[in-house]
């Protein structure tokens, strides 16, 4: 109980010792302030009046501030250190606000964002194979889905009536001798390629009448999707299976709308899934999708990914991480020093000497810490980091007292 009752008096007498130096600092704020102004008044010429929450506005003459009419405009003095605004600290205040600054350095803001995506066929390596005339599939050489196919490799034999007839015509011609009977032949054979017939299949077709034409692969890949079974009668234009290379694939990456600055064609990812731990994969983004999602508020990045040896597939959800970096360069501020008006944001700048002042900055984008100042600052600058909300309350009252107690000859008449 002793030992308790001997720690609260002394937090009890810290925090009164903090309360006394703090107020002690802004009766001496205060009163260099009104000193300032007597001085200011009496010596310096007015180079122009402002409202001290928006500095970079200047008005020629003096009144009612119009972001403010409740308050009025304070005079700027011309001359020798009359152009000092803000509040000014004791360094025993300074000591037991804790406040701690930090240098304003120019530079590109690097964002790194992580965000979800879900990995897809890509569909510009998508191959249809259709029935390009009516028929009935006599045989399926691919009995299932995601069945390895070579290209050239048989898929299906279907037997067309329209196909069959012309193959006949075409094979009735085979033995021309006569100019005339080659032209019939080379007319015969311009008809099978209208009706859809590829160059191997016409070289392919055998002796016998009745017989199918073979469907081969037109290119290398996996059987994503299979229409048909064998002994099905199918219509013209007809989908009877898709092929698609697994070999190379497509992540559709959802990013929020605030964050889609810097993302485009040719920014590189870092994709990993869950199936495979510890692994990463490598890919570029082809395109930020033209559209954003009403409900989600993100837009699509269409991303490529190479996946040679398969261990991809297309619906595996992935974690997708970006890294961006601004196409200019900005004054940076740490996010601590930022204090928000509810209209904007400004920081609190250290002059030296004890000296501080706020100023207004419109801000942009923030990532790792840091937020990019569009303007009101150059670099170079020093800010405060810690203690700055106290700071600015005892300048918006230091310059609330100077209004309040201006004197007549800086009213407005």
């Amino acid at each position: 109980m002793k030992t308790t009752s001997m720690v609260a008096g002394a937090t009890v007498a810290l925090a009164a010792a903090v309360a006394g130096g703090y107020f002690w600092g802004r009766h001496e704020n205060t009163a260099a302030s009104r000193s300032a102004s007597a001085s200011n008044s009496a010596v310096h010429e007015v180079l122009y009046w402002y409202d001290p929450m928006h500095p970079d506005k200047h008005f020629a003459r003096p009144g009612p501030s119009p972001f403010m009419p409740s308050m009025r405009l304070v005079p700027r003095y011309g001359g020798a250190g009359a152009n000092e605004t803000g509040v000014r600290v004791s360094a025993r205040v300074e000591q037991n606000l804790g406040v701690r600054t930090a240098l304003v350095q120019r530079g590109v803001l690097r964002r790194k964002l992580r965000v979800p995506g879900v990995l897809a066929w890509d569909r510009r390596h998508s191959v249809a194979v259709s029935a390009r005339v009516d028929g009935v599939i006599t045989r399926l050489f691919v009995r299932a889905r995601f069945d390895r196919v070579r290209a050239g490799q048989p898929l299906a034999e279907i037997l067309a009536p329209e196909w069959s007839s012309a193959a006949a015509e075409y094979r009735a011609l085979a033995d021309a001798r006569s100019s005339e009977v080659r032209t019939l032949r080379a007319a015969a054979r311009q008809r099978l390629v209208a009706l859809g017939m590829s160059a191997d299949q016409i070289r392919s077709l055998g002796s016998d009448p009745d017989g199918g034409i073979l469907l081969r692969a037109p290119t290398s890949g996996v059987v994503s999707a299979l229409e048909v079974r064998e002994g099905e009668r199918v219509s013209a234009g007809a989908t009877l299976m898709r092929i698609d290379d697994l070999a190379r694939l497509w992540l559709d990456a959802a990013i929020p709308q605030s964050e889609v600055a810097g993302i485009g064609p040719g920014t590189a990812v870092m994709i990993e899934v869950s199936a495979l731990p510890g692994q990463v994969f490598a890919g570029r983004t082809e395109s930020l999708l033209p559209e954003v999602d009403a409900r989600t508020r993100t837009e699509t990045a269409r991303i490529v990914v190479n996946n040679p040896d398969g261990r991809l597939a297309p619906g595996m959800f992935a974690s997708v991480r970006f890294a961006t970096a601004s196409a200019m360069s900005h004054p940076l501020v740490p996010d601590e020093a930022l204090i928000s008006t509810g209209t904007g944001n400004r920081v609190i700048l250290d002059l030296g000497g004890g000296r501080f002042e706020p100023r207004t900055v419109r801000t942009g984008a923030s990532a790792g810490g840091y937020t990019e100042v569009l303007a009101g600052l150059d670099g170079g600058e020093r800010v405060v980091t810690s203690g700055e909300f106290l700071i600015d309350s005892e300048a918006d009252l230091g310059d609330a007292l100077q209004r309040l107690t201006a004197s007549p000859k800086q009213a407005p008449p």
